[in-house]
């Protein structure tokens, strides 16, 4: 496992290497790296409503059962820098440079369904041990996810934002005490310990909350709504002719 220290050394030359390409190859100042303090409040914010409410239903409904109260241990603040950090380099790679890259070549509407289909098909290791149902329902929630990412990134036009609402997403899920997209090992490190008791399709497997029906269908209409506000803001590019 890599320290702390190492992590953060490897996001800052990831930013930085970024930066440099588009200063130098794309002869452009890289806007979207700019800190936009209240933008990236409200990313965060949003990002853990999205995600935390559907949990609050299942939970509500018995599909996930609280078994004990841990409490919130140090190892937590480690978890988040380990989250934040992941959620930044993948924003980076997957928005910043190959979103991005497919939309100056063929517009936005094609990079938004490429970029979530190989989002996807990146997570594909998370399920390995799993079924067919499992792998289908997987790709179905995290190309939607890559699809909510991206059009969040079409209107902020800012890796910090995106990356905010991607991190705050995936903590919410680890507090929650049930698996973060498959990996069972930050369940020991969640406040909540808590288990499944109802169906895979309501609870989202062995993948987590992310392939529940519940968390696809909240997803999928809060995707619809940024494509929306995207397109009325005149922000979707066309490819070049």
């Amino acid at each position: 496992m890599l320290s702390a220290y190492r992590r953060a050394g490897i996001l800052l030359a990831a930013v930085a290497a970024y930066w440099a390409y588009v200063r130098w190859h794309e002869k452009r100042a890289a806007t979207e790296l700019r800190l936009q303090p209240l933008r990236i409040v409200l990313g965060g914010a949003s990002g853990a409503a999205l995600v935390g409410l559907p949990i609050a239903v299942l939970f509500a409904l018995g599909a996930y059962e609280l078994v004990l109260f841990r409490g919130f241990s140090p190892a937590l603040l480690g978890a988040a820098a380990v989250i934040a950090i992941a959620a930044v380099l993948e924003e980076l790679v997957y928005r910043c440079l190959l979103f991005r890259l497919l939309e100056r070549a063929s517009g936005t509407g094609v990079a938004l369904a490429i970029q979530a289909v190989v989002f996807a098909l990146m997570h594909i290791a998370n399920v390995e041990q799993g079924t067919a149902g499992d792998v289908m329902a997987m790709l179905v929630s995290v190309a939607l996810l890559g699809l909510l990412w991206a059009g969040l990134f079409v209107l902020a036009r800012n890796l910090w934002v995106v990356a905010a609402n991607h991190a705050a997403w995936n903590f919410t899920i680890l507090l929650s005490g049930v698996p973060l997209s498959g990996i069972e090992d930050w369940r020991a490190l969640a406040p909540f310990e808590s288990r499944y008791a109802g169906p895979d399709w309501l609870t989202g497997g062995m993948f987590g909350p992310e392939s529940s029906l519940l968390v696809i269908v909240s997803t999928t209409v809060a995707v619809a709504l940024l494509l929306r506000a995207a397109r009325r803001r005149g922000v979707f590019l066309v490819p070049a002719t």
